[in-house]
């Protein structure tokens, strides 16, 4: 539970009083987090104009009102009003104060302070306008976490081009299959990156790319991982030029609704497709979910352990719009060690840590106790997403982390680059459950016939207001088909996540898995969360995968790949898994093989593959169904395949 002295002391208590006080909401306690939250969705426009005015949004021209058009899609938010994002991005740290801090899995460390970051994203600004790029132009990225991006992207923003990245991971036709779709005019090419104790030299790959981007003019490139880059071209520069160019401190006035940024969906099971935010509602999203669900603030060291490659890189590095110091990791969560990640936190004094459940869970087989081992006494809050978080995994948090810390479970997406359910400094934590909705997010559940579901009855996560960071539109759109395909098609005007959900009779949010991965044998509906919460805390488990697959014959077959943890038996592996799920979970929901592979594939983000591998199950060509470039562990995948088409041969 929330201690009542420290929320007082939090903003978002701050925001509510700070309502009240100007005559913008009625609430009759400003510590009730539910209270706040059903003002929020009740009253959009009002919510969204009053977290403006909260912040102190820096409107170059000033709206004429908050929300013009109530609708989705198609929401008119902010008509008439002009802003920069990147210039937000500067105004908070003080000069001598750490803005970014990277730190690679070999311990070496470089930062930039706050001063030197307005001075670099001024010079590199300046350089890309001397370059002739113009607001609306695209600038890629090809980089590993590095302050430098973060620079890059910040120039970008002041400049009004449109920034999209891929991390140094992708091959090179991987990274052209995203960023080639935008023509972009720049490309921010690093050499190499750190993972698993080698440093990968990308540099073949990085010219390659060159090559294969349509229009593409001028390339800056970045050493990174100790790399240098071929000597200069003619339409290439180095980052040292970049730098040495004239400043440009102006962030130029755009539109509410101009594009920031494209993200791309993973693409494993097709061509990914580019999400166009803009800098309003991406700003307006980026002050609510740090600044008032994590109560983040200056002075906060911040950390969220990503990859360019998930728009958690673009979320982590919005901690600089509150003052908060953003720290980078360059490597293997697992490297050298385990436990490489929580003495990172301790080193730095980290007070915000963001984290997967995945990792939450591999620090629990790997027996670690980081709040016996280390100093953890500024950690105030560790953020979790990516997956279901078990609520095995809470459990552990509590007697080898910190009882006193807040594990805040939360869940939103690249769509909105940001939340739709969270915890807040104001909301209890309960095991295997998200706290709440997020402010301004009209979550509901409902059944297939579009009707409210009863409490605790899974069904179809469903936002029914307008968000500002919901997609402007996905890029080579033009007609808006694909977005309304994607999230409008089964409730029209209403957003239809795609998450299997349930709301529990106390407000609170349990997310199932994929709703079009959803498991139902026997006409009972399960959702795969389930059964990975109910192996989670057996230690000879590493991972697992569950489908449920409907045949053409009109049976059902649902395996679970697993793949070990040490020296287990099959048999006896199997066994375990078995009566555990029969146990924790349902004894309809006992697989029908448990196959015991080697390694498991997951997207670029460490997402499992769940609807592809299903597909293949079905019937469908591998390579139709999934794209190898987007995947973490191609070889995986490929004995993944074999096996299952090992399994299927075993069949009756």
């Amino acid at each position: 539970m929330p201690d009542p002295a420290r929320v007082q002391q939090t903003r978002i208590v701050r925001f509510a009083r700070w309502l009240v006080e100007h005559g913008r909401a009625q609430l009759d306690d400003v510590t009730d987090y539910r209270a706040l939250h059903a003002w929020s969705v009740a009253s959009p426009g009002p919510f969204w104009a009053a977290v403006a005015d909260f912040f102190g949004v820096d409107w170059q021209s000033r709206p004429h009102t908050a929300l013009a058009e109530r609708r989705m899609p198609g929401a008119v938010w902010f008509p008439g009003g002009t802003l920069n994002f990147g210039q937000h991005m500067l105004r908070a740290g003080q000069d001598d104060q750490d803005a970014v801090i990277l730190v690679a899995e070999t311990g070496e460390r470089s930062s930039i302070t706050f001063a030197a970051l307005r001075e670099q994203a001024a010079a590199v600004a300046g350089h890309l306008r001397a370059l002739g790029v113009r607001p609306g132009d695209r600038v890629a990225a090809y980089l590993p976490n590095c302050v430098e991006g973060v620079v890059a992207f910040v120039a970008t923003a002041m400049v009004g081009a449109v920034w999209a990245q891929t991390g140094l991971d992708y091959a090179a036709p991987a990274a052209a299959d995203r960023m080639g779709q935008l023509s972009p005019r720049v490309l921010i090419a690093g050499s190499g990156y750190r993972f698993g104790g080698k440093v990968h030299d990308r540099r073949g790959d990085a010219q390659q790319l060159r090559e294969l981007l349509p229009g593409l003019r001028h390339t800056i490139t970045v050493p990174t991982a100790g790399l240098a880059h071929p000597a200069a071209g003619a339409d290439t520069s180095t980052w040292a030029q970049a730098l040495a160019a004239e400043p440009d401190p102006r962030g130029v006035a755009v539109d509410f609704d101009h594009p920031l940024w494209v993200l791309f969906t993973s693409g494993t099971t097709g061509k990914p497709k580019g999400i166009v935010h803009g800098h309003g509602g991406v700003l307006l999203e980026q002050l609510v979910s740090p600044g008032l669900h994590m109560d983040l603030h200056a002075g906060d060291v911040f950390f969220w352990y990503t990859t360019p490659n998930w728009m958690m890189w673009n979320a982590q590095i919005c901690g600089l719009l509150h003052g908060a110091t953003t720290v980078l990791y360059d490597g293997r969560p697992t490297y050298p060690a385990p436990d490489a990640l929580w003495r990172l936190v301790a080193d730095l004094g980290v007070t915000v840590f963001g984290t997967s459940p995945g990792y939450l869970e591999a620090s629990q087989r790997a027996g670690l106790t980081p709040g016996k081992d280390l100093d953890l006494a500024a950690l105030r809050l560790v953020g979790v997403t990516g997956s279901v978080l078990p609520a095995t995994a809470n459990e552990w948090f509590r007697e080898h982390v910190s009882a006193r810390v807040q594990l805040g479970s939360m869940s939103g997406g690249t769509d909105i680059v940001g939340i739709f359910v969270a915890s807040a400094p104001t909301t209890p934590v309960y095991d295997g459950e998200i706290s709440a909705p997020a402010l301004g997010a009209a979550v509901q559940v409902w059944n297939g016939d579009g009707a409210p579901a009863p409490a605790g009855t899974p069904g179809e996560m469903v936002i029914t207001e307008p968000m500002p960071s919901m997609p402007l539109r996905f890029w080579d759109d033009p007609d808006g088909r694909k977005l309304r395909d994607t999230y409008f098609d089964m409730f029209p005007g209403v957003w239809r996540h795609g998450d299997l959900t349930a709301i529990t009779e106390r407000g609170t949010v349990v997310i199932l898995g994929r709703s079009d991965a959803t498991i139902n044998r026997h006409g009972v509906r399960l959702g795969s969360a389930e059964i990975y919460a109910a192996i989670s805390d057996l230690p000879q488990v590493a991972d697992a995968l569950l489908v449920g697959v409907e045949e053409a014959d009109g049976g059902y077959w649902m395996p679970l790949f697993v793949v070990p943890d040490g020296d287990h038996t099959p048999a006896d592996l199997v066994s375990r898994i078995r009566r555990r799920i029969a146990e924790r979970a349902s004894p309809r929901h006992v697989p029908d093989d448990v196959i015991v592979v080697p390694g498991l594939p997951h997207t670029k983000t460490g997402k499992r593959l769940e609807v592809p591998v299903k597909r293949i199950l079905q019937g469908a060509d591998p390579e139709r169904v999934i794209d190898r470039s987007a995947v973490d562990d191609p070889a995986a995948l490929d004995t993944l395949i074999a096996s299952v088409r090992a399994a299927k041969r075993r069949e009756p």
